[in-house]
């Protein structure tokens, strides 16, 4: 019930620049199990990994948004494009090495499916 009140959380698979930047604006979190809300990947993290925690962070009432660096949505495309659900909502972000390309993103991918240029007219 104490989630309920609070409201929801924001969590992030990232560098550690972008985790850094989130954790600096107020994101940081523990639940009761003491599990964070971000995740800071690095070069030698495997995407087993990563998508354990994105799992996870799926399997979290708590959690509404999962942002995650672009680069390693890549690595886990399949469960990204797996999941369905409204909420948490995954959006993809740029990282500092590596651009966004709204060609890979799933959410505009999605909405592309759903709507034509006539819709928009």
């Amino acid at each position: 019930m104490a989630h309920s009140a609070r409201g929801k959380l924001v969590a992030v698979i990232g560098d550690e620049d972008t985790c850094t930047g989130f954790l600096l604006g107020g994101i940081g979190e523990m639940n009761k199990a003491r599990k964070p809300n971000f995740m800071v990947v690095e070069k030698d993290t495997s995407v087993h990994d990563i998508e354990e925690c994105f799992n996870s962070f799926l399997g979290r009432n708590d959690i509404a948004i999962i942002l995650i660096n672009q680069n390693y949505a890549e690595l886990i495309r399949h469960a990204i494009d797996n999941h369905t659900q409204p909420i948490p909502a995954i959006l993809e972000i740029p990282s500092k090495d590596c651009p966004y390309d709204p060609t890979k993103d799933s959410i505009l991918r999605r909405a592309k499916g759903m709507f034509s240029a006539d819709d928009f007219r």
